[in-house]
């Protein structure tokens, strides 16, 4: 971090002397990658809206979290995040299960799943009489108070999904275009699905506190939306994807910090732009 400080420090541009940006602008360059690579099963497997339902899904581990906190002296230390992390991949594999035993469609599931997670999260957040505006901070996001501890677990986090996609790519492809066909090669369907839902948990929920739950499923469709306009083939189709995420994300925090308006809203405006952009010079479909 302090080499990273030096580098981004030295740059002969004012932002550049605050320690908040550096922070921030490093946070960007991992997230960016994540919600890119990411973006593109998304597309794929038709589940825009399944990282929605996880944020909601987060929230309400979040409001877990911090009514455990509050009713157990023993967890009264303990991150809320890790409350959210483990019950966003519970609900994650749950759907995943469901989804597969049933012949009801993914966006009823879906629909199912964050319907309820909202309700339990609003309850849970207001048992007893309590507030909901404590939790109001995690709709909008803030990338600028990012800590660097955090910034390691995202980067923890990338290497992973970088790992799996060099593993597994090929047979989560098949298992989202042709989940029969997957089958009849010997691929796990189930467990690729649920390899990838619990991916797409983790990152939504750590990083929905700096992008903000609003917005943080557009930035799950749109790179890979934007890219899949203008890919004549895969390895297009996850560059263009990154390429934008990585783009949108830096623009965004310099929009954030010069004018004033949130880093997530900015991110997700300038994914738009680019789409609306690509759609203009969209290619045949892959």
């Amino acid at each position: 971090m302090e080499l990273w400080n030096q580098l981004i420090g030295a740059l002969p541009f004012e932002w550049a002397s605050h320690g908040f940006m550096r922070s921030a602008l490093l946070a960007v360059l991992v997230i960016s990658p994540l919600f890119g690579l990411l973006s593109t099963m998304v597309v794929e497997s038709r589940m825009s809206f399944f990282s929605d339902a996880l944020g909601h899904s987060a929230f309400t581990g979040m409001a877990v979290g911090t009514l455990a906190g509050t009713a157990v002296p023993l967890l009264s230390d303990t991150d809320p995040l890790w409350f959210a992390v483990a019950f966003a991949v519970v609900f994650a594999l749950l759907f995943t299960f469901v989804r597969r035993r049933t012949s009801l469609a993914s966006d009823t599931v879906i629909g199912v799943f964050s319907s309820t997670a909202v309700a339990l999260g609003i309850f849970l957040a207001t048992f007893g009489g309590g507030s909901f505006t404590k939790f109001n901070a995690l709709l909008i996001g803030d990338i600028l108070s990012v800590e660097p501890a955090r910034i390691g677990l995202l980067a923890v986090i990338l290497v992973l999904v970088v790992l799996l996609w060099v593993c597994s790519f090929n047979q989560l492809m098949l298992s989202s275009v042709h989940p029969a066909l997957a089958d009849s090669r010997g691929v796990k369907v189930f467990w690729q699905e649920a390899l990838f839902s619990a991916a797409v948990a983790v990152v939504v929920t750590v990083a929905m506190t700096w992008v903000g739950l609003l917005v943080i499923n557009s930035l799950l469709v749109l790179p890979g939306a934007a890219a899949r306009n203008v890919a004549r083939n895969m390895r297009q189709y996850h560059l263009i994807a990154l390429l934008s995420a990585l783009a949108a994300g830096i623009a965004g925090l310099m929009t954030s910090y010069f004018i004033g308006p949130s880093a997530g809203a900015s991110i997700t405006l300038y994914l738009a732009i680019l789409f609306a952009v690509t759609f203009c010079f969209r290619k045949k479909r892959l």
